[in-house]
C-alpha cells in the first residue's frame, strides 16, 4: 500500500510552515520556461475519454458496481485537483508520464469514477499549478490562472468536438474546484443555453462561495437541476483555521443534498469508498453542514485519512455512492421533467 499512504504522509511535511522550501519554486514564475501547451486534437492529453479505456472506467473490485459509460446519455467534465508538488516549475508538465501516471492512479480513479455509472467522462490534462501555489497569496496566482487557460480551452475543445448537445455535468477536487469554480462563471452563469443542459456542479473541496453566481443557485434537493454543491470534510470538534472565513462557503449535506444544517445520521450515508478501493463501506459516517464546512465523526472503517482534522483527501469517497446514487437521480429527473 505504499503507493496510498504516501500522500497524506507528504502532505503533513506540507503543512510544517518550517518545511514549506520544500515544495516552493526558487524562481519567479516568468523566470521558467513554461511546459509544453497541451493538444486536445491529441488524445494523450485527456487523463479520460469514453472512447479509450483509461483509469476512470475503474469501480471497487469487490462491488457489484459496472461501468455504464458506452451507454451514458449525459457527459461529465472532471477537473482533477493537485498531483504536482514540484519545485522545478510553477505548472505541471503534460506530457509528464510520471506525472500523469500519478494523476491517474490517484484522483481519476478514486475521484472521476464515481461518475461512470451514468456518464461519460471528460478530464483534460492541464498544466496545474504546484501545490505551492496555494500557499503564495500572490505568486501563487499566475500559476493558477496559466493552468486555468488550458482548462478553458479544453472545455471549449469538448464543446466543439465531443458534446453534441448532450446535458452536461461540471464535477471537481480541490484546484480543479478552484478552477472548475471559473469555468461556471464563464461558461454558464451568463449563457441560458448551455444552461438547459447543465446537470448540476459537482464542486467538491474547493471555496465555492455562495454569491459565485447570479444565475446558479446552490442545491438545495436532491433532484434539482443547473444548480451548484460542494462541501469540505472535516472531523467533529476540531478548532477550524481562524485565518480562513468558510461562512460563505457552499456546504450541500451530499446525504440529504439540502443547502442546511440538518444533522443526518451514518445510516443515511449508502456508502464510502476507502483508498483500497475493494469495498462498498455502509453507513461510513455521518454528516453536517455548519460555519461552511461538513462536520463528520471518524468513520469506522480503515482507508479514510485525515491531516489535522481535515478529510479533504477522501471529500469523494467518504460519499462515493451517495454522490454515484444522486448523479443517476439528477440525470433521471432531467429526461423526465426537462426533456421529456
Amino acid at each position: 500500500m505504499k503507493k496510498i499512504i504516501f500522500l497524506p504522509l507528504f502532505l503533513v511535511l506540507l503543512f510544517l510552515n518550517s518545511c514549506m522550501w520544500i515544495i516552493r519554486p526558487s524562481r519567479s514564475f516568468d523566470a521558467y520556461k513554461h511546459p509544453a501547451a497541451p493538444d486536445y486534437s491529441n488524445q494523450n492529453c485527456w487523463a479520460a475519454l469514453p472512447t479509450i479505456k483509461n483509469a476512470s472506467d475503474s469501480v471497487p473490485t469487490k462491488s457489484n458496481l459496472k461501468d455504464n459509460q458506452k451507454d451514458a446519455k449525459v457527459d461529465v467534465f472532471f477537473v482533477y485537483p493537485t498531483s504536482f508538488f514540484g519545485r522545478k516549475n510553477w505548472n505541471g508538465d503534460v506530457y509528464s508520464k510520471h506525472l500523469n501516471k500519478k494523476t491517474d492512479r490517484e484522483s481519476i480513479h478514486y475521484e472521476a469514477s464515481v461518475f461512470n455509472g451514468s456518464c461519460r467522462i471528460y478530464a483534460p490534462r492541464y498544466r496545474q499549478a504546484t501545490l505551492y501555489s496555494f500557499f503564495d497569496t500572490t505568486k501563487g496566482k499566475l500559476p493558477l490562472n496559466f493552468a486555468y487557460q488550458d482548462v478553458k480551452k479544453a472545455f471549449q475543445y469538448y464543446l466543439d468536438h465531443y458534446n453534441n448537445g448532450r446535458p452536461i455535468i461540471i464535477a471537481s477536487h480541490s484546484q480543479g474546484t478552484y478552477l472548475a469554480r471559473r469555468l461556471l462563471h464563464d461558461f454558464f452563469d451568463n449563457n441560458a443555453d448551455l444552461r438547459k443542459r447543465f446537470i448540476a456542479g459537482y464542486l467538491i473541496g474547493g471555496d465555492v462561495r455562495t454569491d459565485d453566481y447570479v444565475n446558479i443557485p446552490v442545491c438545495d434537493s436532491a433532484n434539482q437541476l443547473a444548480c451548484v454543491i460542494g462541501w469540505n470534510t472535516v472531523k467533529w470538534g476540531i478548532k477550524l483555521n481562524k485565518r480562513i472565513d468558510a461562512t460563505n462557503f457552499v456546504c450541500v449535506n451530499p446525504l440529504t443534498w439540502k443547502d442546511d444544517t440538518v444533522y443526518a445520521s451514518k445510516e443515511k450515508n449508502l456508502g464510502g469508498v476507502s483508498f483500497h478501493f475493494k469495498h462498498i463501506d455502509k453507513n461510513i459516517c455521518d454528516a453536517e453542514c455548519s460555519n461552511g464546512k461538513l462536520w463528520i465523526h471518524k468513520p469506522h472503517k480503515s482507508g479514510y485519512p485525515s491531516l489535522f482534522g481535515y478529510y479533504h483527501l477522501v471529500d469523494y469517497g467518504l460519499f462515493y455512492m451517495d454522490i454515484r446514487e444522486n448523479v443517476k437521480q439528477r440525470i433521471a429527473t432531467y429526461f423526465s421533467e426537462v426533456r421529456k
